[in-house]
Protein backbone atom coordinates (compact mmCIF):
# COMPACT_ATOMS: atom_id res chain seq x y z
CA UNK A 1 0.00 0.00 0.00
CA UNK A 2 1.03 3.61 -0.59
CA UNK A 3 0.60 5.97 2.33
CA UNK A 4 -0.90 9.43 2.41
CA UNK A 5 -4.54 8.87 1.45
CA UNK A 6 -7.42 9.54 3.83
CA UNK A 7 -10.02 6.77 3.86
CA UNK A 8 -13.47 8.05 2.96
CA UNK A 9 -16.81 6.45 2.16
CA UNK A 10 -18.91 3.57 3.45
CA UNK A 11 -17.87 0.04 4.37
CA UNK A 12 -20.06 -2.91 5.31
CA UNK A 13 -19.20 -5.36 8.08
CA UNK A 14 -20.43 -8.95 8.04
CA UNK A 15 -20.95 -11.48 10.80
CA UNK A 16 -18.53 -11.75 13.69
CA UNK A 17 -15.81 -14.34 13.21
CA UNK A 18 -15.66 -14.96 16.96
CA UNK A 19 -19.38 -15.70 16.99
CA UNK A 20 -19.93 -17.57 13.72
CA UNK A 21 -17.28 -20.19 14.47
CA UNK A 22 -18.91 -21.01 17.80
CA UNK A 23 -22.44 -20.95 16.35
CA UNK A 24 -21.34 -23.64 13.91
CA UNK A 25 -20.24 -25.72 16.91
CA UNK A 26 -23.58 -25.01 18.64
CA UNK A 27 -25.28 -26.82 15.74
CA UNK A 28 -23.68 -30.06 16.99
CA UNK A 29 -26.10 -30.02 19.93
CA UNK A 30 -29.14 -30.92 17.81
CA UNK A 31 -29.71 -33.64 15.24
CA UNK A 32 -30.89 -32.27 11.91
CA UNK A 33 -30.25 -29.22 9.76
CA UNK A 34 -29.23 -25.90 11.31
CA UNK A 35 -28.41 -22.81 9.26
CA UNK A 36 -26.12 -19.99 10.39
CA UNK A 37 -26.62 -16.79 8.36
CA UNK A 38 -24.31 -13.79 8.00
CA UNK A 39 -21.20 -15.97 8.19
CA UNK A 40 -18.01 -14.15 7.12
CA UNK A 41 -16.22 -15.50 4.06
CA UNK A 42 -12.87 -16.15 5.73
CA UNK A 43 -10.50 -19.10 5.89
CA UNK A 44 -11.31 -19.88 9.54
CA UNK A 45 -14.93 -20.61 8.59
CA UNK A 46 -13.75 -23.04 5.92
CA UNK A 47 -11.53 -24.79 8.47
CA UNK A 48 -14.38 -25.08 10.97
CA UNK A 49 -16.60 -26.49 8.23
CA UNK A 50 -14.00 -29.21 7.62
CA UNK A 51 -13.77 -29.92 11.38
CA UNK A 52 -17.53 -30.53 11.40
CA UNK A 53 -17.40 -32.66 8.25
CA UNK A 54 -14.86 -34.96 9.87
CA UNK A 55 -17.27 -35.30 12.77
CA UNK A 56 -19.83 -36.72 10.34
CA UNK A 57 -21.77 -33.55 9.53
CA UNK A 58 -22.69 -32.42 6.05
CA UNK A 59 -21.68 -28.78 5.73
CA UNK A 60 -22.38 -26.41 2.85
CA UNK A 61 -20.98 -22.88 2.66
CA UNK A 62 -22.90 -20.70 0.22
CA UNK A 63 -22.07 -17.01 0.28
CA UNK A 64 -22.80 -15.87 3.80
CA UNK A 65 -24.72 -18.98 4.82
CA UNK A 66 -23.50 -22.16 6.54
CA UNK A 67 -25.86 -25.13 6.38
CA UNK A 68 -24.98 -27.91 8.82
CA UNK A 69 -26.68 -31.32 8.81
CA UNK A 70 -25.84 -33.07 12.09
CA UNK A 71 -26.22 -36.87 12.35
CA UNK A 72 -27.82 -38.72 15.26
CA UNK A 73 -24.36 -39.68 16.50
CA UNK A 74 -21.67 -37.21 15.42
CA UNK A 75 -18.05 -38.25 15.67
CA UNK A 76 -16.13 -37.74 18.89
CA UNK A 77 -12.59 -36.92 17.75
CA UNK A 78 -11.12 -33.70 16.33
CA UNK A 79 -7.69 -34.29 14.81
CA UNK A 80 -4.59 -32.16 15.25
CA UNK A 81 -4.09 -31.32 11.56
CA UNK A 82 -7.16 -29.07 11.64
CA UNK A 83 -7.32 -28.06 15.30
CA UNK A 84 -3.76 -26.71 15.17
CA UNK A 85 -4.85 -24.29 12.43
CA UNK A 86 -7.87 -23.00 14.31
CA UNK A 87 -7.85 -22.59 18.06
CA UNK A 88 -11.60 -21.93 18.06
CA UNK A 89 -12.18 -25.57 17.13
CA UNK A 90 -11.63 -26.47 20.80
CA UNK A 91 -15.23 -25.26 21.22
CA UNK A 92 -16.46 -28.64 19.92
CA UNK A 93 -15.34 -30.10 23.26
CA UNK A 94 -18.43 -29.03 25.22
CA UNK A 95 -21.17 -29.93 22.73
CA UNK A 96 -19.65 -33.28 21.78
CA UNK A 97 -19.21 -34.27 25.42
CA UNK A 98 -22.85 -33.36 26.06
CA UNK A 99 -24.11 -35.25 22.99
CA UNK A 100 -21.83 -38.31 22.97
CA UNK A 101 -20.50 -38.65 26.52
CA UNK A 102 -16.97 -38.96 25.13
CA UNK A 103 -14.69 -36.67 23.17
CA UNK A 104 -11.05 -36.62 22.11
CA UNK A 105 -9.85 -33.23 20.88
CA UNK A 106 -6.32 -32.23 19.95
CA UNK A 107 -4.75 -29.39 21.90
CA UNK A 108 -5.28 -26.29 19.77
CA UNK A 109 -2.94 -24.00 17.90
CA UNK A 110 -3.96 -20.58 16.52
CA UNK A 111 -2.37 -17.17 16.77
CA UNK A 112 0.93 -16.69 18.55
CA UNK A 113 -0.31 -14.07 21.01
CA UNK A 114 0.49 -15.69 24.31
CA UNK A 115 -0.53 -18.59 26.50
CA UNK A 116 -4.20 -19.47 26.48
CA UNK A 117 -4.53 -22.61 28.58
CA UNK A 118 -7.54 -24.86 28.87
CA UNK A 119 -7.46 -25.12 32.67
CA UNK A 120 -10.82 -23.39 33.17
CA UNK A 121 -12.46 -25.48 30.44
CA UNK A 122 -11.20 -28.68 32.07
CA UNK A 123 -11.95 -27.76 35.69
CA UNK A 124 -15.46 -26.57 34.82
CA UNK A 125 -16.33 -29.74 32.92
CA UNK A 126 -14.87 -31.81 35.77
CA UNK A 127 -17.25 -30.07 38.19
CA UNK A 128 -20.05 -31.18 35.89
CA UNK A 129 -18.98 -34.80 36.30
CA UNK A 130 -16.60 -35.27 33.38
CA UNK A 131 -13.50 -37.42 33.70
CA UNK A 132 -10.69 -35.66 31.86
CA UNK A 133 -7.17 -36.71 30.97
CA UNK A 134 -4.52 -35.79 28.44
CA UNK A 135 -2.24 -37.94 26.35
CA UNK A 136 -0.26 -37.62 23.11
CA UNK A 137 -1.37 -34.02 22.59
CA UNK A 138 -5.09 -34.71 23.05
CA UNK A 139 -7.67 -33.72 25.65
CA UNK A 140 -9.84 -36.74 26.43
CA UNK A 141 -13.11 -36.22 28.27
CA UNK A 142 -15.79 -38.74 29.17
CA UNK A 143 -19.08 -38.60 31.06
CA UNK A 144 -20.44 -42.14 30.93
CA UNK A 145 -23.30 -41.28 33.28
CA UNK A 146 -24.01 -37.91 31.66
CA UNK A 147 -23.13 -34.39 32.75
CA UNK A 148 -24.82 -32.89 35.78
CA UNK A 149 -25.46 -29.29 36.69
CA UNK A 150 -22.99 -27.58 38.98
CA UNK A 151 -21.91 -24.19 40.31
CA UNK A 152 -18.78 -23.04 38.49
CA UNK A 153 -16.60 -20.03 39.23
CA UNK A 154 -14.19 -18.87 36.52
CA UNK A 155 -10.92 -17.35 37.75
CA UNK A 156 -11.02 -15.07 34.70
CA UNK A 157 -13.98 -14.25 32.42
CA UNK A 158 -12.62 -16.47 29.65
CA UNK A 159 -14.67 -16.36 26.47
CA UNK A 160 -13.64 -19.84 25.37
CA UNK A 161 -14.29 -21.46 28.75
CA UNK A 162 -17.66 -19.72 29.06
CA UNK A 163 -18.66 -20.98 25.60
CA UNK A 164 -17.60 -24.59 26.19
CA UNK A 165 -19.24 -24.80 29.62
CA UNK A 166 -22.41 -23.12 28.34
CA UNK A 167 -22.73 -25.55 25.45
CA UNK A 168 -22.14 -28.52 27.74
CA UNK A 169 -24.57 -27.28 30.38
CA UNK A 170 -27.63 -26.98 28.12
CA UNK A 171 -27.91 -30.79 27.94
CA UNK A 172 -26.71 -31.54 31.49
CA UNK A 173 -29.06 -32.83 34.19
CA UNK A 174 -30.11 -30.07 36.57
CA UNK A 175 -29.01 -26.46 36.90
CA UNK A 176 -25.58 -25.03 36.11
CA UNK A 177 -24.48 -21.61 37.32
CA UNK A 178 -21.41 -20.03 35.71
CA UNK A 179 -20.10 -17.10 37.76
CA UNK A 180 -17.62 -14.55 36.42
CA UNK A 181 -18.73 -15.56 32.94
CA UNK A 182 -17.62 -13.64 29.85
CA UNK A 183 -20.09 -10.93 28.79
CA UNK A 184 -19.11 -10.38 25.14
CA UNK A 185 -21.83 -9.80 22.52
CA UNK A 186 -20.69 -13.04 20.91
CA UNK A 187 -21.64 -14.91 24.11
CA UNK A 188 -25.09 -13.30 23.97
CA UNK A 189 -25.34 -14.38 20.32
CA UNK A 190 -24.64 -18.00 21.29
CA UNK A 191 -27.20 -17.81 24.10
CA UNK A 192 -29.82 -16.52 21.66
CA UNK A 193 -29.24 -19.39 19.24
CA UNK A 194 -29.31 -21.93 22.08
CA UNK A 195 -32.53 -20.43 23.43
CA UNK A 196 -34.14 -20.69 19.98
CA UNK A 197 -33.07 -24.35 19.98
CA UNK A 198 -34.97 -24.91 23.23
CA UNK A 199 -32.31 -24.26 25.88
CA UNK A 200 -33.21 -22.54 29.16
CA UNK A 201 -30.66 -19.78 29.86
CA UNK A 202 -30.85 -16.75 32.13
CA UNK A 203 -28.36 -13.92 32.49
CA UNK A 204 -27.00 -13.60 28.93
CA UNK A 205 -24.79 -10.52 28.81
CA UNK A 206 -24.20 -10.54 32.57
CA UNK A 207 -21.42 -12.07 34.64
CA UNK A 208 -23.69 -14.89 35.88
CA UNK A 209 -25.26 -17.46 33.58
CA UNK A 210 -27.88 -19.86 34.90
CA UNK A 211 -28.65 -22.83 32.66
CA UNK A 212 -31.39 -25.37 33.28
CA UNK A 213 -30.54 -28.50 31.35
CA UNK A 214 -33.00 -30.00 28.87
CA UNK A 215 -33.23 -33.47 27.33
CA UNK A 216 -32.75 -32.42 23.72
CA UNK A 217 -32.52 -29.41 21.41
CA UNK A 218 -33.89 -28.75 17.94
CA UNK A 219 -32.09 -27.38 14.85
CA UNK A 220 -32.72 -23.73 13.93
CA UNK A 221 -31.77 -20.90 11.60
CA UNK A 222 -29.80 -18.10 13.24
CA UNK A 223 -28.22 -14.84 12.02
CA UNK A 224 -24.74 -13.97 13.30
CA UNK A 225 -24.22 -10.67 15.08
CA UNK A 226 -22.05 -8.05 13.29
CA UNK A 227 -18.28 -8.16 13.83
CA UNK A 228 -17.37 -5.42 16.31
CA UNK A 229 -13.63 -6.04 15.89
CA UNK A 230 -13.73 -5.51 12.13
CA UNK A 231 -15.95 -2.47 12.74
CA UNK A 232 -13.47 -1.16 15.28
CA UNK A 233 -10.62 -1.68 12.82
CA UNK A 234 -12.35 0.58 10.29
CA UNK A 235 -13.06 3.14 13.02
CA UNK A 236 -9.38 3.39 13.91
CA UNK A 237 -8.41 3.38 10.22
CA UNK A 238 -10.61 6.42 9.65
CA UNK A 239 -9.06 8.24 12.60
CA UNK A 240 -5.46 7.33 11.77
CA UNK A 241 -5.70 8.40 8.11
CA UNK A 242 -7.70 11.55 9.01
CA UNK A 243 -10.60 10.28 6.95
CA UNK A 244 -14.38 10.03 7.11
CA UNK A 245 -15.82 6.51 7.15
CA UNK A 246 -19.32 5.19 7.82
CA UNK A 247 -19.29 1.62 9.13
CA UNK A 248 -22.47 -0.37 8.52
CA UNK A 249 -23.52 -3.67 10.08
CA UNK A 250 -22.19 -3.17 13.64
CA UNK A 251 -24.05 -1.90 16.67
CA UNK A 252 -22.04 1.08 18.01
CA UNK A 253 -22.84 0.23 21.64
CA UNK A 254 -20.61 -2.84 21.24
CA UNK A 255 -17.69 -0.42 20.76
CA UNK A 256 -18.58 2.21 23.35
CA UNK A 257 -15.14 2.46 24.96
CA UNK A 258 -13.19 2.22 21.69
CA UNK A 259 -15.28 4.93 20.05
CA UNK A 260 -15.01 7.08 23.20
CA UNK A 261 -11.22 6.81 22.99
CA UNK A 262 -11.38 8.05 19.39
CA UNK A 263 -13.47 11.01 20.51
CA UNK A 264 -10.82 11.77 23.16
CA UNK A 265 -8.23 11.60 20.38
CA UNK A 266 -10.14 14.28 18.46
CA UNK A 267 -12.48 12.32 16.20
CA UNK A 268 -16.14 13.03 15.61
CA UNK A 269 -18.27 9.92 16.10
CA UNK A 270 -21.90 9.75 15.01
CA UNK A 271 -23.66 6.56 16.19
CA UNK A 272 -26.70 5.27 14.34
CA UNK A 273 -28.90 2.21 13.96
CA UNK A 274 -26.50 -0.70 13.44
CA UNK A 275 -23.94 1.72 12.04
CA UNK A 276 -21.66 4.60 12.99
CA UNK A 277 -19.56 7.30 11.34
CA UNK A 278 -16.01 8.33 12.32
CA UNK A 279 -14.41 11.52 11.03
CA UNK A 280 -10.99 12.91 11.96
CA UNK A 281 -10.03 16.32 10.56
CA UNK A 282 -6.69 16.89 12.30
CA UNK A 283 -3.81 14.87 13.63
CA UNK A 284 -5.00 12.58 16.47
CA UNK A 285 -4.17 13.48 20.05
CA UNK A 286 -2.41 10.98 22.32
CA UNK A 287 -4.70 8.85 24.46
CA UNK A 288 -3.96 6.13 27.04
CA UNK A 289 -5.64 2.76 26.50
CA UNK A 290 -5.99 -0.33 28.72
CA UNK A 291 -7.34 -3.62 27.37
CA UNK A 292 -9.84 -5.46 29.57
CA UNK A 293 -12.54 -8.12 29.17
CA UNK A 294 -15.79 -6.86 27.66
CA UNK A 295 -17.19 -4.26 28.10
CA UNK A 296 -13.62 -2.96 28.36
CA UNK A 297 -11.38 -2.07 25.43
CA UNK A 298 -10.95 -5.22 23.32
CA UNK A 299 -7.51 -6.79 23.18
CA UNK A 300 -8.12 -7.55 19.47
CA UNK A 301 -8.05 -3.78 18.82
CA UNK A 302 -4.70 -3.27 20.56
CA UNK A 303 -2.70 -3.23 17.28
CA UNK A 304 -4.94 -0.43 16.03
CA UNK A 305 -4.54 1.42 19.33
CA UNK A 306 -0.76 1.21 18.95
CA UNK A 307 -1.09 2.45 15.38
CA UNK A 308 -3.17 5.43 16.46
CA UNK A 309 -0.67 6.27 19.22
CA UNK A 310 2.20 6.01 16.73
CA UNK A 311 0.83 8.87 14.61
CA UNK A 312 -0.74 10.89 17.44
CA UNK A 313 0.46 14.17 18.87
CA UNK A 314 2.08 13.42 22.22
CA UNK A 315 2.88 10.27 24.21
CA UNK A 316 0.49 7.40 24.95
CA UNK A 317 0.59 4.53 27.43
CA UNK A 318 -0.94 1.32 26.06
CA UNK A 319 -1.50 -1.52 28.55
CA UNK A 320 -2.32 -5.10 27.55
CA UNK A 321 -3.98 -7.21 30.25
CA UNK A 322 -5.29 -10.21 28.30
CA UNK A 323 -2.59 -11.90 26.18
CA UNK A 324 1.07 -11.85 27.19
CA UNK A 325 2.28 -12.06 23.59
CA UNK A 326 0.13 -9.33 22.03
CA UNK A 327 3.17 -7.02 21.68
CA UNK A 328 5.00 -9.50 19.45
CA UNK A 329 4.41 -7.35 16.38
CA UNK A 330 5.85 -4.16 17.92
CA UNK A 331 9.18 -4.77 16.19
CA UNK A 332 7.34 -4.60 12.87
CA UNK A 333 5.81 -1.25 13.85
CA UNK A 334 9.28 -0.01 14.74
CA UNK A 335 10.39 -0.93 11.22
CA UNK A 336 7.73 1.52 10.03
CA UNK A 337 9.33 4.22 12.14
CA UNK A 338 7.09 4.01 15.19
CA UNK A 339 8.66 5.07 18.49
CA UNK A 340 7.50 2.33 20.86
CA UNK A 341 9.10 1.06 24.04
CA UNK A 342 7.64 -1.98 25.77
CA UNK A 343 8.05 -3.09 29.39
CA UNK A 344 6.11 -6.19 30.34
CA UNK A 345 2.47 -5.53 29.52
CA UNK A 346 2.97 -1.79 28.99
CA UNK A 347 3.99 0.12 25.85
CA UNK A 348 5.00 3.77 25.80
CA UNK A 349 4.41 5.30 22.38
CA UNK A 350 5.77 8.68 21.29
CA UNK A 351 3.72 9.78 18.32
CA UNK A 352 5.20 10.98 15.04
CA UNK A 353 3.58 13.01 12.31
CA UNK A 354 4.32 10.36 9.68
CA UNK A 355 5.62 6.80 9.63
CA UNK A 356 8.01 5.46 7.01
CA UNK A 357 7.12 2.72 4.54
CA UNK A 358 9.03 -0.56 4.88
CA UNK A 359 8.57 -4.30 4.36
CA UNK A 360 6.98 -5.91 7.43
CA UNK A 361 5.21 -9.17 8.22
CA UNK A 362 1.95 -10.03 9.93
CA UNK A 363 2.28 -12.17 13.06
CA UNK A 364 -1.44 -12.71 13.69
CA UNK A 365 -4.84 -11.61 12.36
CA UNK A 366 -5.17 -8.27 14.15
CA UNK A 367 -1.49 -7.37 13.94
CA UNK A 368 -1.69 -7.90 10.18
CA UNK A 369 -4.64 -5.53 9.83
CA UNK A 370 -2.97 -3.03 12.14
CA UNK A 371 0.21 -3.03 10.05
CA UNK A 372 -1.76 -2.41 6.86
CA UNK A 373 -3.55 0.57 8.44
CA UNK A 374 -0.22 1.86 9.75
CA UNK A 375 1.20 1.55 6.24
CA UNK A 376 -1.53 3.90 5.03
CA UNK A 377 -0.04 6.50 7.40
CA UNK A 378 3.53 6.02 6.16
CA UNK A 379 5.56 7.87 3.55
CA UNK A 380 6.29 5.73 0.51
CA UNK A 381 5.29 2.11 -0.02
CA UNK A 382 4.73 -0.52 2.66
CA UNK A 383 4.69 -4.25 1.97
CA UNK A 384 2.99 -6.52 4.51
CA UNK A 385 3.95 -10.19 4.24
CA UNK A 386 2.24 -13.34 5.53
CA UNK A 387 -1.17 -11.82 4.90
CA UNK A 388 -2.81 -15.22 5.15
CA UNK A 389 -3.27 -14.22 8.77
CA UNK A 390 -5.47 -11.30 7.69
CA UNK A 391 -7.55 -13.66 5.56
CA UNK A 392 -8.58 -15.44 8.76
CA UNK A 393 -10.45 -12.41 10.06
CA UNK A 394 -11.14 -9.88 7.31
CA UNK A 395 -13.09 -10.85 4.17
CA UNK A 396 -12.40 -8.69 1.11
CA UNK A 397 -9.93 -6.54 3.08
CA UNK A 398 -8.04 -5.21 0.06
CA UNK A 399 -11.23 -4.53 -1.92
CA UNK A 400 -12.76 -2.67 1.03
CA UNK A 401 -9.62 -0.56 1.43
CA UNK A 402 -9.60 0.27 -2.28
CA UNK A 403 -13.27 1.26 -2.17
CA UNK A 404 -12.41 3.69 0.62
CA UNK A 405 -9.74 5.29 -1.55
CA UNK A 406 -6.57 3.50 -0.47
CA UNK A 407 -3.82 2.77 -3.00
CA UNK A 408 -3.41 -0.90 -2.22
CA UNK A 409 -3.00 -4.15 -4.06
CA UNK A 410 -2.40 -7.76 -3.20
CA UNK A 411 0.38 -9.71 -4.86
CA UNK A 412 1.20 -13.39 -4.65
CA UNK A 413 4.90 -13.40 -3.92
CA UNK A 414 6.67 -16.67 -4.80
CA UNK A 415 8.85 -18.32 -2.20
CA UNK A 416 12.58 -17.69 -2.82
CA UNK A 417 14.69 -20.56 -4.15
CA UNK A 418 18.32 -21.18 -3.40
CA UNK A 419 21.02 -23.04 -5.25
CA UNK A 420 23.54 -24.98 -3.18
Amino acid sequence: MKGGTALTGEVGVGGAKNSALKLMAVALLAQGRSVVDNVPRITDIAIMAEVLRRLGCQVTLDGGEATIDVPAEPGSEADYDLVRRLRASICVLGPLLARRGYVRVALPGGDMIGSRGLDMHVSGLARMGAEISGEHGFVIASAPHGLRGSKIWLDFPSVGATENLLMAAVLAKGTTEIDNAAREPEIVDICEMLTDMGAHIEGAGSSTLVIEGVDELRPVRHTTVGDRIVGGTWAFAAAMTRGDVTVQGVRPEFLDIALDKLVTAGATVEPGDNQFRVRMDDRPKAVDIVTLPYPGFATDLLPMALGLASVAEGSSLITENIFDGRFMFVNEMVRLGADIRTDGHHAVVNGRARLSGAPVRATDIRAGAGLVIAGLCADGVTEVGEVHHIDRGYPDFVADLANLGAEVERADVPEPTFDF
